[in-house]
């Protein structure tokens, strides 16, 4: 009899295996439908030895030192400030759109000042700001917005800007300096040695068992348990009851070139030309140093492993029948991307998992679980 099954591996499952099992003393047993742990954040040696990320690449960055400290427990750190650039117009340019960018793209020499009334003077302004079109145009105008955001976001997602939720555009700020990161958070690393040792080390505790290539479906009925953490898609949980929640997928194509490095800087988006979205260039985000380079090309599709819920309204109604489904579960917490129908970054998953092993506490024993103070969720 295990006190806990998790279903699923990645940030969310295994933050709740470790918690539970360090700080609860309980046996957990943690599964997984893929061959590997640390979810979409799994990252493996390539054939050529090159580290690479299997699903695209993931960059940690948070402003929650909790988080941060949390994590560090089971990695040291590499300092990795992320950069993108988009081939527009056959130029190079940084996104987040910059001074630079726009100078570069139009040929001007505008100081901040400028750009700022540059701006202001191009925005079609909204009563409202309710889809990702409306974010975009209202702030920079409509030019910019066909050039960097309507091509790249209707490849990502298979619809019109028009038709996604304004949380879409709204991640991606607009600067009128030069700073061409494309994160600000205080924290900006990469795991040293990678994703997957993290999680290893996370899990390596011995009242922590672990099944991989196991479905719920498989094992529910088999195998006793007391109480379950579900970090799977919620639909499918209750057997697709009001029909399938629409997700975005991803096909990634992996190759390895004779070149030491590529592109200069470790993600390229195309937001105008190429079927697929961007290419990343791992070696920028490791350091590794070596004679050859592995680079992902990333293509959205609507079939294969739900990666992106679709933020659409009436998604949003369809899911919150299922919510109310999932609050009169008794003993079963749904946690993570999936079985939220939110997307969040890894950290804002690791915040959530915390923010749920207090309320475990809280709910189990009545009046917490004694010195341990986990941080609230940075959703």
């Amino acid at each position: 009899m295990f006190d806990w099954l998790i279903v699923g591996a990645g940030f969310a499952g295994s933050v709740l295996a470790e918690r539970i099992a360090s700080q609860r003393g309980e046996r957990v047993l943690l599964i997984d439908k893929r061959p590997h742990i640390a979810g979409n954040a799994y990252d493996r040696y390539d054939q050529a030895g090159l580290l690479i990320h299997q699903y695209g690449p993931h960059i940690f960055h948070t402003n929650s030192k909790a988080i941060f400290d949390y994590l560090s427990k089971f990695t040291r750190w590499r300092p990795y400030e992320h950069r993108v650039l988009a081939e527009v117009d056959g130029m190079l340019l940084p996104i987040p759109i910059n001074l630079d960018t726009v100078n570069r793209l139009f040929g001007l020499n505008l100081d901040s000042e400028g750009l700022a009334a540059w701006f202001e003077a191009r925005a079609e302004k909204r009563s409202e700001i309710r889809t990702s079109e409306d974010v975009v145009v209202s702030a920079v105008g409509r030019e910019l917005y066909e050039k960097f955001f309507r091509g790249y976001t209707k490849k990502q997602w298979g619809v019109e800007p028009s038709a996604l939720d304004k949380s879409v555009t709204a991640r991606v700020p607009t600067r009128t300096d030069r700073d061409d990161r494309y994160f600000s958070d205080a924290y900006q690393f990469m795991p040293e040695g990678g994703y997957t040792r993290m999680f290893e080390r996370m899990l390596d505790h011995s009242n922590i068992k672990i099944m991989l290539q196991t479905r719920f479906s498989e094992i529910k009925g088999q195998i006793p348990f007391r109480r379950l953490i579900y970090t799977g898609p919620i639909d499918e949980f209750f057997q697709f009851r009001y029909g399938r929640l629409p997700y975005r997928s991803l096909r990634f194509e992996h190759v390895t070139i004779n070149e030491r490095r590529h592109q200069p800087v470790a993600v390229v988006n195309y937001p105008q030309t190429q079927a697929y979205t961007r290419v990343t260039e791992y070696k920028h985000l490791t350091g590794q140093q070596h004679e050859k380079t592995s680079l992902t090309f990333e293509y959205p599709c609507d079939t294969g492993d739900p990666y992106y819920p679709v933020p659409r309204a009436e998604n949003m109604e369809l899911y919150k029948r299922y919510e109310r489904l999932a609050i009169a579960q008794k003993d079963v917490w749904f946690v993570g991307r999936l079985a939220t129908y939110r997307y969040y970054n890894m950290d804002q998953v690791v915040g959530q998992a915390l923010s749920t092993f207090r309320r475990i506490n809280q709910e189990i024993e009545g009046s917490g679980a004694g010195d341990f103070n986990p941080p609230v969720a940075a959703e």
